[in-house]
Order: C-alpha cells, then sequence, then structure tokens
C-alpha cells in the first residue's frame, strides 16, 4: 500500500515530472487546500506529446495480448492502492467515501473488463484472384480529458480502450480533481512502457492547447456541451478524431402502476445520486397524475432522512457541489425559480456553513418552458411534473436538445419497453437508472455527443479502418 505524501508531479516519458507553476486544489467540502498541483506548460505539453509519439511505433507493434496484459495491471495497481486513492478523491471531490470507492474500483473494473475485447477482422473476399480484408489501425496519440464529477472511471472509459487499441495516451484531469489521477500516473510509472501513458495537469489553458495540438491524433472528452462544442471545432483545425461524451437533460417517466412506497428510494437517488452531478441522472421526473401525490410525499419525506454533508464525515450519503461555478450555477437555477413563484416541497434555502452546499431541493410541477425544466442542473435540485397522456409525456420528453439516457417505471413492462424505445436516448433504462457496462455501448444522440464509449463500438472508436488486398499468383488455366 502507497502512503500518499502531498507531493504532486505529472508523468511524462515515464519520469516525474514538476510543474512550470502550480494551482491550488481545494476540498469542496471545507474550501480549504488540500493540495498544489502542477500547471503544465506549452513546452511540457510539447514533451509530453513528443514522448506518446515517440513510444507509439512500439506500442502499436506489440501484440494486443500483451496490451490486455498491461490493463490488467493497470487495473491491479489501482485496486491495491483503492483505500488511500478514496480519501484522496473524497478530498478533492467531495463525494461520500463509499461513492470515492466505487469510483475508483470501478475505473479498475473497466480496465479488467475492456481487456476482454478484442479487434475484429473482417474478410470481405477470399476467391481466386485475391483476399480482402478490413482490419483497425490505432490512430497515434490521444488526448483523454477527463472531468470532476468521476475522475477515475471516466478517466478509464478513454484510457483503457485507446490503450487496447495500441495507441498512446496523454491523460488530463479536470483542474478542480487532479490530484488522485496525478497519484495514479505515480503508481503506473514502470508498470507500462514509458511514454505509453502519460499524466498531465493544467488550467482552463491546457485543454485548448491539447484539442489544438497538431501532435494529437484523437481527442476524448467528457464534459459539458457547451464545452464540447468548442472542443470540437478546435479539433477540426487538424481534422483530429473525436469521441465527445457531453450533457444530458435525462427525463423519466413514471406511470401510474408502480408500487410508490417500493420504489421511492430507488427514483430519489435516480436523481440526487453523487449530489446529483452525473450526466445520466434524472434531471426531469415526469410523474403521471394517479401516483404525482403520493409520490411526491414519499420523496420529500425520504429527502428529510438523507444526511448531507463533508464526504469525509461517518454516516454522510450527500457531499457538496464539487466547485464553485458549478456552485453558483445552481443557486441560479434555484433562484430563477424563485423569482417565478414555483412552488418548492423541500429546500431551496442557501446554506451558511463552509462548502458548496446545496440543500435538496424538489420543485413541483413547474411549467414545461421554465430552466429548471429546459437546462441540465447538475446538482441536487429536481423538477416533479405531472403528466396523464403517453403521448404528451413523451413528446415532452423528447423536446430537448440533449439525447443521453432516459428511464420508464412501470410494472407493466411491456408497456415500459413499447415507450423507452420512442425516446431519443443514447440509454433507456426500465425500471432502473444509471447502470452501465463496459460490454455494453454508451453515448448520446442530438448534443449529448458524438461517438461511443464502452463495449467494440467504444473499442473502434480508437481506430481507424484500414483495408488490405492481396493478389493471389495466377492460376494457371
Amino acid at each position: 500500500m502507497t502512503s500518499f505524501t502531498s507531493d504532486f508531479t505529472m508523468t511524462i516519458g515515464g519520469k516525474a515530472v514538476a510543474g512550470a507553476a502550480e494551482f491550488t486544489v481545494l476540498n469542496p467540502a471545507n474550501e480549504q487546500e488540500i493540495g498544489q498541483a502542477p500547471d503544465c506548460s506549452r513546452a511540457q505539453l510539447d514533451e509530453a506529446v513528443a514522448a506518446a509519439r515517440a513510444a507509439f511505433p512500439a506500442w502499436s507493434a506489440t501484440p494486443i495480448a500483451r496490451r490486455r496484459e498491461a490493463l490488467l495491471a493497470i487495473a491491479g495497481i489501482i485496486a491495491a492502492n483503492a483505500e488511500d486513492l478514496k480519501r484522496l478523491l473524497t478530498s478533492e471531490q467531495g463525494k461520500p467515501i463509499d461513492d470515492a470507492l466505487y469510483d475508483v474500483m470501478g475505473g479498475a473494473g473497466w480496465c479488467q473488463a475492456t481487456s476482454t475485447l478484442d479487434l475484429p477482422v473482417h474478410v470481405i473476399e477470399d476467391g481466386p484472384e485475391r483476399r480482402g480484408e478490413t482490419r483497425r489501425a490505432p490512430i497515434g496519440v490521444v488526448g483523454a480529458i477527463a472531468p470532476w464529477n468521476f475522475p477515475v472511471i471516466l478517466a478509464m472509459f478513454k484510457c483503457a480502450p485507446a490503450l487496447l487499441a495500441g495507441n498512446t495516451v496523454m491523460l488530463k484531469p479536470s483542474p478542480f480533481t487532479p490530484l488522485t489521477t496525478l497519484k495514479i500516473g505515480e503508481l503506473l510509472r514502470g508498470v507500462i512502457p514509458d511514454g505509453v501513458l502519460n499524466v498531465i495537469s493544467g488550467g482552463d489553458s491546457l485543454g485548448p492547447w491539447m484539442t489544438s495540438h497538431p501532435g494529437i491524433d484523437k481527442i476524448s472528452f467528457t464534459g459539458s456541451t457547451a464545452t464540447g462544442r468548442k472542443v470540437m471545432a478546435s479539433a477540426s483545425e487538424s481534422l483530429k478524431r473525436v469521441t465527445l461524451e457531453l450533457g444530458g437533460n435525462d427525463a423519466a417517466i413514471v406511470m401510474g402502476d408502480i408500487d410508490v412506497p417500493a420504489l421511492a428510494e430507488q427514483l430519489f437517488w435516480a436523481a440526487f445520486r453523487n449530489t446529483g452531478q452525473i450526466c445520466i441522472a434524472t434531471k426531469r421526473m415526469y410523474v403521471h397524475k394517479d401516483v404525482y401525490e403520493p409520490l411526491k410525499a414519499a420523496l420529500v419525506a425520504y429527502a428529510r432522512t438523507v444526511k448531507v454533508g463533508d464526504g469525509a464525515e461517518q454516516g454522510t450519503q450527500m457531499g457538496p457541489i464539487q466547485n464553485l461555478p458549478q456552485y453558483k450555477r445552481v443557486l441560479d437555477l434555484i433562484a430563477d425559480a424563485k423569482a417565478k413563484g414555483y412552488d418548492f416541497l423541500i429546500g431551496g434555502e442557501e446554506s451558511t456553513a463552509p462548502g458548496y452546499f446545496v440543500p435538496i431541493t424538489i420543485i413541483d410541477n413547474p411549467p414545461e418552458a421554465s430552466r429548471i425544466v429546459q437546462e441540465e442542473q447538475f446538482g441536487p435540485v429536481l423538477p416533479l411534473l405531472k403528466f396523464d397522456d403517453i403521448d404528451d409525456v413523451v413528446a415532452r420528453a423528447n423536446a430537448s436538445d440533449y439525447g443521453l439516457g432516459a428511464s420508464v417505471w412501470s410494472a407493466d413492462e411491456a408497456k415500459a419497453l413499447e415507450i423507452g424505445a420512442r425516446l431519443a436516448a443514447g440509454t433507456v433504462w426500465i425500471n432502473e437508472t444509471q447502470y452501465i457496462s463496459p460490454l455494453g455501448a454508451f453515448g448520446g444522440h442530438k448534443q449529448s455527443g458524438i461517438g461511443s464509449e464502452g463495449a467494440l463500438e467504444g473499442l473502434m472508436e480508437y481506430t481507424n479502418a484500414q483495408t488490405i488486398y492481396v493478389r493471389k499468383p495466377a492460376v494457371a488455366a
């Protein structure tokens, strides 16, 4: 087990590299400094790109069986250090310790599961004159830009398939949560070849430098739709390949035949897990009029039992908003709802305690056109919306620029499947939500993203198709 110190360095070409400068990382539960992270300069970015490019020929030529072994080694190192990593993650991200362990072990599990995938070879023809086949070739150097809500598992969403496909990687964590990722980079030095996985950190300038850098061949980004547009525009200058997993305004449709006492807690956490800071959290909950009042009461009653506080404290179920800009955005949405006179069933007040805490807030049937319905809140605020017509609620659920996830809840599975098939979302859950498998494709429709993560589809995102034809010797007449 590694005992982590307060020293944090980047990993470039397998070596520890201090930043040209440093920036402060805060604990969102108390706004106290927990560490200084290296701030990568342009010259250091060039150094990292050069290391990744130098490592690419040998790594891409390494048999896939050896690359599988590398993923399993990464998984093993992360898992072996999970106890220390989870505490560091809680201190910088704010989530409860058990949720931090889920994030860390989820990253290990994603590497392990991805290692079981294989790159297909498709034989086009094999006749007397020629043999033709299409295989998958690695793209080159991948820039992986991970977000602050799930820093470890979402980083491995990108690193695991990129490495298995034969690419080299430059991983950049969010400047709000860089420390755990930097430590993982440190732990992996010497485990995989130098330059194959480089970990760099920096402020707001580093991401744009990466997306425009001519030595990076692909960008994989998870974050907001607004930033995703900027990533795509910057990447277009050199026609970089992109995978974008962006925002969501996920709708849940709760039918009138559900068992309210049995499902109320599950429906609550569909919206409020990780303080609502999940791209596939329920952001709009449409509830049939027959169960609207009892479900409303049950959600509020359960919300009153949930302990909100510092994720490092025993019994905490919900932590703070992770960073100040997001905290202000959530408060602005609440202020707008108050100004419009919407009914608050619980919450809505601003916390006076240190830290970026927003009380659990549930709003009673606001207008469909309201900001709290139309915008992604990414915080512990949920609008409940009443419906009584299936066609109407499907139309309302689909009337969004987003299309990441959706869920349908009903005792009638066949009816729920029929409704789910009509929803414009990349993933639809029936009687559950937020389940993602590394063996299932995950991606958004509309402005929720481009490309897929997970499964063969996600692995193929890190490859180019290459078709090879072999002319056979002439056959004697």
